[in-house]
C-alpha cells in the first residue's frame, strides 16, 4: 500500500487581509442602515403606529387598486367604480411600495382584493390609508409632504366627464 507524501510548503499561510478602516466603517454603517430599514419596513407593513389618530376626519375616500396588464394601476372609487386615476407602469413608486406592503399582508392572511382601502384626511393633518381587509394602517404623512401629496390627490373629487 502506498503512503501519501507530504509536500513542504515554501510560502506562508498567513490569512490576514489588510482592509482599510474606512471600508470597514462603511460596511458597518451599511449593515446598520439595512437593519433599521428592515425593522421600519416590518413595523410599517404590520400597520403598527405609536398612536391612533383621534382628530376628526375631514375627507375620506374608499378605494380599490386594480393591476392593469401593462403594469399600470387603475385607482377606483370603491363605492361607484369610477376611475380616479391611472398610474402608468413604473409611475408613483411610493404608492406602489405602500400598496405592495399592504397586499403582501393580505396574501399572508389568505385574503383577496375584495375589501376596499379607506383613505382618510384628518383635521390635524394626518393622512391615513387603512386596509379594511386586514385592519392594517399606514400613516402616509409620516413619509413627508411629497409622498402624502400622491395619496392626497386621491381625495379630490373625480373630474366631471
Amino acid at each position: 500500500m502506498a503512503t501519501p507524501t507530504t509536500a513542504t510548503a515554501t510560502h506562508s499561510h498567513h490569512d490576514a487581509v489588510d482592509v482599510p478602516r474606512g471600508v470597514l466603517l462603511a460596511v458597518a454603517a451599511m449593515l446598520a442602515f439595512v437593519l433599521v430599514a428592515a425593522g421600519l419596513s416590518r413595523w410599517l407593513a404590520d400597520g403598527a403606529s405609536p398612536s391612533q389618530p383621534t382628530a376628526a376626519v375631514v375627507a375620506e375616500q374608499w378605494l380599490r387598486f386594480e393591476d392593469r396588464p401593462d403594469g399600470g394601476i387603475t385607482v377606483r372609487q370603491a363605492t361607484s367604480g369610477l376611475a380616479l386615476r391611472e398610474v402608468p407602469p413604473g409611475g408613483d413608486p411610493f404608492l406602489r411600495g405602500a400598496l405592495r406592503a399592504l397586499v403582501r399582508e393580505r396574501r399572508s392572511q389568505g385574503l383577496g382584493a375584495e375589501a376596499p382601502f379607506r383613505l382618510q384626511a384628518r383635521a390635524d393633518g394626518r393622512l391615513t390609508l387603512l386596509d379594511t381587509g386586514t385592519g392594517r394602517r399606514l400613516d402616509i404623512e409620516s413619509f413627508g409632504p411629497a409622498q402624502a401629496a400622491v395619496f392626497a390627490r386621491l381625495l379630490a373629487p373625480p373630474p366631471v366627464r
